[in-house]
């Protein structure tokens, strides 16, 4: 069921048709222009006269504005709600020339949503001018990708940063990607692209450069080839499936090269396909081949009631049906949520290369696999081509070390690490997880992996093993790929340890995943909050809502029988829903539904709405809730609200408590039913 393929031409069309099609022409050349404007900062409110960091995508396009009801509307509401809530009158400015968009270090971290790059820039088309974002330092890399993509110009710069106030006169001239402030008198120099980066740039984007690459494409046969013992003895797992994966078989694999990559899977969500769809169509015509390699997982809008998010995601549906593309490649709503269903599928497999358009596609390494998240450009690229332009970051390695103790999860792993990693996070790098006494599940690496988008690394990966290769045993699904290993000689820009035996459960705070406490700690402050929510993409496996059951049912002898706030569950997949339904027999023969159901539980259907502020579920102004999601940036739930971030068990021991804390504030001990599955 895995592999590359190359192009499938549509009944009656022949190659050489499609190669005599005149080119697309750029939209701008990128001569020596000099763009002119005046700046607009991003001031940080709680540290006056410093620009804001750590803008994220939510910031910048509000999911409720991510939504597009056609093909010829796409941009509508992107536009309308780019900056919403940071910045309401932000259109307006940049319609009076305020077009020099300035901002901190970390800037757009987040989502593959590039509804947040197109609006941007369709704001200044609309008005007539070009837009330019300069911004310090660790860009949110896909955004990033996104703007290159799409013509948008983006350059970081600390200093010109630094240096620039309110009302400032700027220039940026497009042939050199030089910044001068006219105001101050000062000239700057941004932080390079890649070679093919600005290939790609003075192309006029991805649309351009798609069309010819998809007409050399048509005639290529790709191979996956792994590198030999002693090639791979100087790589990390991520390296080496990078190697196999290259498209021109001398690129170098090394930090800081843009190649091209095959992809083994191309998949998007209900939220994320429209984009994508009219990037392959206007690549390749829309009506000479079938798409590569794509995927489609109706997770995000479906269960609104809301007309316009159903007509969005008819916009999927009707494509894969005009390309035949079914289950499993196409996932219903209540199939299940993106990173869990593809897995289940058996379409996710170790040494595989997943580009997908979210960025929690990253959970993919906890299979044994490269997952990365894009924008829809880049993947509707992929469908075009069969590959992507990808740029090798650096490689750090986290070695987890000690014994894992009572209570702890995956997700207090994580989120442990994260807390560590502060401010910088992962520097955007790529992380080699090592599970180096192979007591780590599948579950909990999921987790880890799933929420290397938080620590804003490229991506993470525990190479496979033997814990990894019997998931896949027990489920009857064939490996096509030889097992790897990170080699004896990989080279790490930053190589630590994290010694399991330190940690114990842990609770994120608003607003960010790293601001993480012993759960311990937390309960001493009693944090009450409005809703319980167990589940997502993070933690939605059958284990995850298992171990949160198993607490709620060790309670009983506790005398706490009853949730003391809304408790709601959201499986991963179609198929944990209907096996937490099935008896089970470490619950004593009863199903982990109806343990949820005693203590006033709902199971609600697999997507994932309230993780984004979409839905029912999401948080209303005022509101607080106790999660397992992987997101608790300031309205990410829900406008106005307050999310708290934890594992199954603690969300549990919290619900009937009616406060933060871990199972131990229940009077439970631990016991190795409650550990690692």
């Amino acid at each position: 069921m895995n592999q590359i393929e190359g192009a499938r031409l549509k009944p009656g069309v022949k190659i050489e048709e499609i190669e005599h099609r005149g080119p697309e022409a750029a939209a701008t050349s990128e001569g020596d222009r000099v763009i002119a404007g005046k700046a607009l900062i991003f001031w940080d409110p709680a540290h006056p006269g410093q620009k804001r960091n750590a803008i994220d995508t939510d910031q910048i396009t509000p999911a409720a504005d991510c939504v597009s009801e056609s093909l010829e509307t796409l941009d509508e509401k992107w536009k309308a709600g780019s900056f919403r809530h940071l910045m309401p009158d932000f259109r307006e400015r940049v319609q009076r020339g305020e077009n020099f968009l300035v901002a901190g270090e970390r800037f757009a971290i987040g989502s593959s949503r590039e509804m947040s790059p197109a609006g941007l820039k369709g704001i200044a088309d609309e008005a007539g001018i070009e837009m330019v974002i300069i911004c310090g330092s660790n860009m949110g890399d896909i955004f990033r990708r996104n703007a290159l993509n799409l013509g948008l110009h983006v350059v970081q710069c600390p200093e010109a940063v630094l240096e620039a106030q309110d009302g400032d006169q700027l220039t940026f001239r497009t042939g050199t990607r030089t910044i001068h402030n006219v105001t101050r008198g000062k000239s700057y120099e941004p932080v390079p692209l890649t070679r093919t980066e600005e290939e790609i740039r003075r192309s006029g984007g991805v649309f351009v450069m798609g069309r010819r690459e998809f007409k050399e494409s048509l005639r290529m046969r790709p191979a996956i080839e792994l590198p030999d013992a002693e090639t791979a003895r100087r790589m990390t797992t991520a390296e080496q499936i990078y190697w196999a994966h290259r498209v021109d078989k001398r690129a170098e694999v090394r930090p800081g090269e843009t190649i091209r990559l095959y992809a083994d899977l191309l998949p998007a969500s209900d939220g994320t396909g429209p984009f994508a769809i009219y990037t392959f169509n206007r690549i390749t015509g829309g009506d000479t081949i079938f798409p590569r390699r794509a995927a489609f997982a109706s997770d995000h809008f479906v269960f609104t009631g809301k007309e316009a998010d159903d007509r969005q995601t008819a916009i999927s549906r009707d494509f894969a049906r005009l390309h035949g593309i079914g289950r499993p490649f196409y996932a219903s709503p209540g199939d299940g949520i993106f990173h869990f269903y593809f897995p289940e599928q058996g379409l996710i497999v170790p040494g595989g290369f997943y580009p997908g358009a979210d960025s929690h596609s990253r959970a993919y390494g906890g299979y044994g696999a490269v997952g990365i998240g894009v924008g829809s450009t880049t993947l509707g690229y992929g469908w075009a081509t069969g590959a992507i332009y990808f740029t090798i970051a650096r490689q750090r390695r986290v070695v987890f070390t000690g014994k894992l103790q009572a209570w702890v999860t995956g997700k207090d792993i994580v989120l442990e690490l994260l807390r560590r990693w502060g401010q910088e996070q992962a520097q955007g790098m790529g992380v080699e997880l090592v599970d180096s006494k192979l007591q780590l599940p599948m579950p909990y690496r999921h987790t880890i992996a799933n929420m290397m988008a938080e620590a804003e690394a490229q991506n993470g990966i525990f190479a496979q093993d033997e814990i990894t290769t019997e998931w896949y045993r027990s489920r009857g699904i064939a490996l096509p790929y030889s097992r790897l290993a990170p080699g004896p000689d990989a080279e790490y820009a930053i190589d630590e340890a994290l010694d399991l035996t330190s940690i114990v459960p842990m609770v994120a705070k608003p607003f960010h995943p790293s601001n993480a406490f012993a759960a311990s700690e937390v309960a001493q402050e009693r944090i009450s909050f409005d809703k319980a929510m167990i589940g997502s993409c993070t933690n939605g496996s059958y284990d995850d809502l298992l171990a949160a059951a198993l607490v709620l049912r060790a309670a009983r002898g506790t005398g706490r029988a009853r949730a003391s706030s809304e408790l709601v569950v959201f499986p991963g997949s179609r198929d944990v829903r209907l096996r937490i339904e099935s008896p089970e027999q470490r619950l004593g023969g009863e199903t982990i539904a109806d343990v949820f159901r005693s203590v006033g539980g709902q199971i609600r259907e697999s997507w994932c709405g309230p993780c984004f502020g979409q839905g029912s579920d999401a948080l209303r102004p005022g509101q607080r809730a106790i999660t397992t999601f992987n997101r608790n940036w300031q309205n990410r739930m829900g406008f106005g609200g307050e999310g708290y971030l934890a594992s199954p068990q603690v969300v549990a021991s919290s619900a009937l408590l009616g406060y933060i804390a871990p199972p131990s504030d229940l009077g439970l001990e631990w016991s190795p039913e409650f550990g690692a599955f």
